[in-house]
């Protein structure tokens, strides 16, 4: 690691607590967006202005798989960083297995995709990581990465070509060698030392391990046995060394986490210990071995030689000069928490990585804040990135990031471009006007229940999905029944049972859902319901007279024929176009299917069983999991998958192409440019609308939208 870049790691304390290690980076401030701006939305919604991705109202959990601006991106689990000479930073995301990389203050996905866990050479998104970990780079801008689970180290050119310089993938070992003849037991973290060769820390094997620039691997430290004892070479021994820097005279400082020590190795390959007692945790201040940390996990160092250790369990920051002396430069010792301040006034929950720039300012990840701190050389402690107020989870009416949802699953437009949010985890509805004031219409938050009234009198059990019908009312998918709520948020049932699942056909409470996954109003008269339980269509008029359309009870499967004669395959999100067609996400037949109101079934894109991600027509393009279906007034679709984070569309021809998220080609979509793919990763999408040029989705805890091509 650099100097003034910090190392993190995921592990277990001797107490068997799974600690969770995040790095933090000094450049990351600099670029932070917090810009607001009302844009015409019907009126002006609330929105923070970018390219892409863009945040209608609701509060964005700290973990997530997002690309966009600083203000709106998120890290499933950001654990190193690095930063090139133009400045740009590039992260590693471990659990989301990608390199990320902020430039001109938006994040993109450099090397990697998405949550898979896999080992590929290749370019950009093409390539493959599992659980990838520490990170450096060179004099010519090549990155070096550390590949846990894959016990390999990656090269990673500026042009994002990514190739393995050692190690083997899912090979476990010691062995030294050269390239794929070398083995490592889950490396975790990587350094660039004065001597141009990189030192890593081999963390299941106890060892540090030196790479030439060719490749060739050597044990330079250690010999694999738990320990902390100090030595030359193999006579030393470590237990779980995690982050690792060099001073300006080319030694090395090791974090020695289950050690509770910071442990020194000269050029020569002596160990010793410079700082803490070995197994002995606590929160003294002092010289050398007097000190005492609790976890130590994240180091970086100054321009004077003085090292910072984001000390875990004492959710403190603490400053070693280069005689040794510890003191605590910020936060309390033992006092866990998320306030701004100087000194010891300030406090921190679990700070895992720290950095620093060229003015001497560290920056913290505060991990179990999932924020980041800068603490200044005068020791005060400010907020620059995320949030101290902790879960997003909420049900708090109001305009924009005041206003909090819990889980929401569904969302529907209405002629006058007010939105409805079925707010499932809360069990209520909420609306979105176009002033952007969000305001709870119907239900009580976290109170489950099946009873009709007005307002929050009413109670639902699990609201899902929701549609606007041309009388005005909003109809509500609410686990085995169809509810109605008129816009004075008077709520009735309409169809279906509380209690009772099952398959008939009849009207009002005589009618049974296996499970409503999905609704849709035709405009005429009727509503279309995806019944994921029974595998089937089913047709409900506004009267609440339900009648089976299409597909066989209890059979699943992918046969085109009408009514009965077509199955299904867990059917889900449901529309209906202008022309009256009706269209359903089969999410487990990666298809598409179009039903005529005759109930003849065919399908329409994809091809049964063939999942992926290929744009092209009809059965030639390829779906992940397609599970939310939404049309504009032309007709075109677009459709939320599981299994890719993107949107896609479809022509009235069946022309399929990627309109948004990692795989997005089309000339109309304005994301963020990485690689030549037009990106802006939209995280999860659990039911899309369409409201004049914005295409409307929910997912962690938001509501969210990006530009209709």
């Amino acid at each position: 690691m650099f100097r003034g870049l910090k190392a993190l790691t995921k592990w277990q304390d001797p107490g068997g607590r799974m600690l969770k290690k995040v790095t933090t980076f000094a450049a990351l401030v600099s670029s932070l967006l917090l810009s607001m701006n009302a844009l015409g939305f019907g009126g002006g919604f609330w929105q923070k202005r970018h390219v892409g991705l863009q945040l209608l109202a609701g509060q964005f959990d700290a973990s997530a798989m997002i690309n966009g601006p600083l203000s709106i991106a998120r890290f499933r689990e950001p654990r190193d960083a690095v930063v090139n000479a133009a400045g740009d930073i590039f992260i590693v995301d471990s659990n989301a297995s990608v390199i990320r990389k902020i430039s001109n203050g938006v994040v993109s996905t450099f090397a990697g995709k998405f949550g898979v866990f896999d080992h590929a050479d290749g370019t950009g998104d093409s390539a493959r990581f599992d659980y990838p970990t520490g990170i450096t780079i060179d004099g010519s801008g090549n990155l070096f990465v550390t590949e846990g689970n894959n016990h390999t180290i990656r090269k990673i050119t500026p042009a994002a070509v990514v190739t393995t310089v050692a190690g083997s993938p899912g090979n476990a070992g010691t062995a030294d060698g050269t390239g794929s003849a070398a083995r490592f037991n889950n490396p975790e973290d990587i350094t660039l030392a004065a001597d141009g060769n990189f030192y890593i820390t081999d963390k299941n094997n106890n060892m540090i391990r030196k790479m030439t620039p060719a490749g060739v691997v050597t044990t330079f430290a250690g010999d694999g046995t738990y320990g902390c004892t100090d030595g030359t070479g193999a006579a030393a021994h470590f237990n779980y060394p995690t982050g690792i820097v060099g001073d300006s005279a080319g030694n090395l400082f090791v974090v020695c986490s289950s050690c509770s020590t910071i442990r020194k190795i000269t050029p020569a390959g002596v160990v010793t210990t410079f700082a803490g007692q070995a197994y002995t945790t606590g929160a003294v201040d002092g010289t050398g071995t007097a000190a005492r940390f609790s976890w130590p996990v994240g180091i970086t160092i100054d321009s004077s030689d003085n090292l910072y250790v984001a000390d875990y369990s004492n959710s403190a920051i603490r400053k070693v000069t280069s005689s040794a002396v510890v003191s605590n430069f910020a936060g309390s010792y033992g006092d866990y928490g998320a306030v701004d301040g100087t000194g010891t006034a300030a406090r921190f929950a679990g700070p895992a990585g720290v950095g620093i720039d060229a003015s001497g300012n560290l920056f913290v990840t505060d991990s179990d804040n999932a924020s980041i701190r800068k603490v200044t050389p005068a020791r005060v402690v400010t907020l620059v990135a995320g949030s101290l107020a902790g879960d997003s989870d909420g049900s708090a009416d109001g305009t924009g990031t005041a206003a909090s949802f819990h889980s929401p699953e569904g969302v529907a437009a209405d002629p006058a471009g007010n939105l409805y949010v079925a707010d499932t985890m809360n069990r209520t509805i909420r609306k979105i006007t176009p002033s952007g004031n969000v305001t709870t219409i119907a239900g009580s938050p976290g109170q489950i229940g099946s009873a009709d009234g007005t307002g929050a009198a009413a109670r639902f059990s699990y609201p899902t999905k929701l549609t606007v019908a041309e009388d005005g009312n909003i109809y509500v998918a609410d686990e085995y029944r169809i509810r109605k709520l008129t816009p004075g948020g008077v709520v009735t049932s309409l169809a279906g049972d509380y209690d009772n699942s099952g398959s008939a056909d009849g009207t009002g409470t005589s009618a049974r859902f296996g499970g409503v996954a999905g609704i849709a109003s035709d405009g005429a008269g009727s509503l279309y319901v995806s019944d994921s339980g029974n595998y089937t269509v089913r047709k409900v008029t506004l009267a609440g007279v339900v009648t089976t359309l299409a597909g066989q009870v209890g059979i699943q499967g992918s046969d085109d024929g009408t009514g009965t004669g077509a199955t299904f395959s867990r059917v889900a999100g449901i529309t209906v176009t202008p022309s009256g067609n009706i269209f359903v996400a089969d999410t487990d037949n990666n298809v598409i299917r179009k039903i005529t109101v005759a109930g003849v079934v065919t399908t329409f894109a994809g091809a049964a069983g063939q999942g992926g991600n290929d744009d092209g027509m009809g059965s030639n393009a390829r779906f992940s999991q397609p599970h939310f279906v939404a049309t504009d007034s032309s007709g075109n679709l677009y459709v939320a998958e599981w299994g890719e984070a993107t949107i896609r569309k479809i022509t009235s021809g069946a022309v399929v192409t990627t309109i948004a998220g990692v795989l997005s080609t089309s000339p109309g979509y304005t994301g963020s440019l990485s690689n030549g793919v037009k990106q802006s990763e939209i995280g999860s999408a659990f039911s899309i609308c369409v409201s004049g040029r914005r295409i409307i989705f929910v997912g962690e805890n938001i509501v969210k939208w990006v530009p209709r091509p």
